[in-house]
């Protein structure tokens, strides 16, 4: 019913007023009625008293009735009597009168007998409307009659009351008025701060402002409460400027992590996630419209070196570079995204032709070519490109990339800095490539790879040692060359298996090679680079060592440049832990891989061997001729052992001889054969090079 606090106390206030003085008027009226009947009772009683006092000597004297009425004529100055009676001894009447207060047709004849004496007693009564005196005439042992006097009281109470109310309402109005009024100055005087507050509660609602203040003066409750007020404002608005801040965070956080989850945090470039799920609903779009999509698949060549050589951090700063530079060269709306490492993808739209993939491909291939200039560096570097269609994969995603990573694994095999266009027949190589990775496996358990070894001669063509190269004889596959399997192991994770089973067989092997060459000679493998990465390498060596009772100065191991500087830092660590096993080492293809000379005091190798396309053209080229006196002159210097391998020529051998080469191997002295064919051949100690051995 009351929609507020201030309406109610409003209305409780008024009513209360309005009660408390209606139940003072009637408590006033009440005893003004009270007050009157006493008086009128008193009045009539000493009335009745004196008249009964002056009408015993009338009864006494046996006065007639008409003396008898002399007395009731004084009661016609009282307005209020309506009637009176003498009546004798008996209750006989002997006179009556009627007052003031009857009417003419309320006079009904006097009965003559009014009432028993032995019934009623003498004194002051009152009945309905009327107040009633029964007076004595004379003594009460010898009472000479009775004097009854029935005065109205309902009309003259009836007529005080309204005067009573005449008189005093004005008053009580002005009382009540006033009262009012005083309330509501009070209630406007003590109810106006919690308005306030009311106000300000609706103003904080409708502006969102926790700044806002009240003012609130007094110590009272509301006073209080607005202190409270302003206190809970300073902490929610404390809060919510936290709340805000932490908001702001929280989205800025958000907006991070949705770049973090769709772009490259280096290069800034879309990610791998962001590209294929775009790559998905672009050949959606293409097939639905009949048109096609191209795909360039292109990694850095050489860019673990620029890591290995120059730092990460160089590394990270060249795919920024790179990233900037091929952008150059896009046309707008493809799309870029880097996957990892240095390899990048570009999404061209609106059917390219040929045309256009070679004149993009051609452009990033020319761009990427020019020198980049970084932390004072001068580096160069290359692109393998692999270019595929979406038709061609039936627009499949999953095809459509793998055909693009074919193409340009084509292109890095074919020679690095160039592209190549997805054919069908490159599928079978991939498929190859897949067959050759899921067998490698069950070629380790069902003993299907061997090891051939290779003779080493002295400058005197005496046998000096042997290299053990690993071969597999497939029955599904045929013959698989190591260049062919070896970087697939590589890239399938299955590298170490192959590595840790050719250390097993050599040393299984190790006694026979000993007793057919009859003596103690070393026996040289290789390791790539991925062994040098793998932990525990060592630990397993020294295993076998003490497993086959191997004498450690019978095992060398031979790692190339480009595997060692690829993992400087491991391969440093195995380099100690073997050479101070006893073992020997070797740096294989010296001279083809990135300069390290600046290396080869601060590592413990003991040989260099100088690579095949250094000796086959040692009798061709002056330059060649010239590369290998160095190398041979620089190693004799360090005081390390020149090997040369890939001798053919009885010419070659001279010069090698000739400039102080220290051990040779070639098909002028031994093919690699197995183990069997090793040692089923006589002659070992010795190679005659009149007649080279072609077995």
């Amino acid at each position: 019913m009351f929609s507020s606090i201030k309406t109610t106390l409003i209305a409780l206030i008024v009513s209360a007023i309005i009660i408390v003085s209606v139940a003072v008027l009637i408590f006033a009226v009440s005893e003004h009625e009270a007050l009157y009947l006493e008086a009128v009772e008193s009045d009539l009683d000493a009335l009745s008293t004196n008249m009964a006092d002056d009408i015993v000597g009338l009864m006494a004297s046996d006065a007639d009735p008409f003396e008898l009425a002399i007395p009731l004529l004084r009661l016609d100055r009282y307005d209020n009597v309506k009637y009176a009676r003498i009546l004798d001894a008996e209750g006989k009447l002997l006179q009556g009168y009627y007052g003031q207060a009857v009417t003419p047709e309320d006079q009904t004849p006097l009965p003559a007998r009014a009432f028993d004496p032995d019934s009623i007693q003498p004194g002051m009564s009152k009945t309905e409307g009327e107040l009633v005196a029964l007076k004595l005439i004379g003594e009460a042992r010898l009472p000479l009659g009775y004097l009854l006097i029935v005065n109205d009281i309902r009309g003259p109470l009836d007529q005080s009351r309204r005067a009573l109310l005449l008189n005093v309402a004005p008053l009580a109005l002005v009382v009540v008025t006033l009262a009012i009024m005083a309330a509501f100055l009070l209630h406007h005087k003590m109810l106006s701060p919690l308005t306030r507050l009311s106000r300000f509660a609706r103003d904080v609602e409708r502006t969102k402002d926790y700044r806002l203040r009240i003012e609130v003066a007094g110590r009272n409750e509301v006073a209080v409460l607005g202190h409270n007020i302003n206190r809970m404002m300073s902490t929610i608005n404390s809060e919510t400027d936290k709340n805000l801040k932490q908001t702001q965070k929280l989205i800025e956080q958000g907006k991070a992590m949705e770049r973090l989850a769709n772009f490259d945090s280096l290069t800034g470039l879309p990610n791998r996630q962001f590209f294929m799920e775009s790559l998905s609903i672009e050949l959606t779009r293409a097939r639905r419209a009949g048109q096609d999509l191209a795909l360039m698949f292109f990694d850095l060549d050489g860019f673990k070196g620029v890591n290995d050589s120059f730092g990460h951090e160089t590394g990270d700063l060249l795919l920024i570079e790179v990233s900037k530079r091929i952008k150059d060269h896009m046309r707008g709306g493809d799309l870029m995204a880097r996957l990892g490492g240095d390899e990048f993808l570009i999404l061209l739209h609106n059917n390219p032709n040929e045309f256009t993939l070679v004149n993009i491909a051609d452009r990033i291939i020319e761009g990427l070519q020019k020198p980049f200039s970084i932390k004072s560096w001068e580096i160069n570097t290359g692109v393998s490109i692999g270019i595929a269609r979406a038709s061609d994969a039936g627009y499949d995603q999953s095809k459509f990339v793998s055909n693009a990573d074919v193409a340009m694994y084509r292109s890095k095999m074919t020679g690095r800095g160039v592209y190549t266009l997805f054919a069908q027949e490159m599928m079978e190589d991939a498929k190859r490539k897949l067959q050759i990775a899921n067998s490698i496996g069950a070629a380790i358990e069902n003993d299907e790879f061997a090891l051939v070894y290779q003779g080493k001669v002295s400058p005197a063509a005496e046998l000096i040692g042997f290299e053990a190269n690993l071969r597999w004889f497939s029955p599904k596959l045929g013959a698989v060359f190591p260049n062919e399997f070896i970087p697939i192991a590589e890239q399938s994770g299955k590298m170490a298996s192959v590595t840790r089973w050719v250390l097993e067989r050599l040393c299984r092997d190790m006694p026979r090679i000993h007793e057919v060459a009859g003596k103690k000679l070393t026996v040289s493998v290789n390791l790539s680079a991925l062994d040098l990465k793998k932990p525990g390498l060592f630990e397993f060596i020294e295993g076998l060592l003490q497993t086959y009772q191997i004498d450690p100065a019978w095992l060398e191991f031979e790692v190339t440049e480009s595997a060692y500087l690829e993992n400087f830092d491991m391969a440093n660590r195995f380099f100690q832990a073997t050479s101070q096993a006893g073992c020997s080492l070797a740096l294989d293809d010296f001279g083809t891989g990135y300069s390290s000379l600046s290396y080869l005091t601060k590592i413990p190798i003991n040989t260099l061997k100088i690579d095949r396309q250094f000796v086959n053209n040692l009798g061709s080229s002056q330059k060649d001729c010239l590369v290998t006196e160095a190398i041979i002159g620089m190693a004799r210097r360090l005081q390390l052992k020149i090997c040369a391998e890939g001798v053919e020529t009885r010419e070659q051998f001279d010069f090698l001889v000739e400039n102080g080469c220290d051990q040779l191997q070639g098909y002028l002295f031994f093919k690699p054969v197995l183990l069997r064919d090793l040692t089923a051949r006589p002659g070992m100690k010795r190679v005659d090079l009149g007649l080279a051995r072609r077995g």
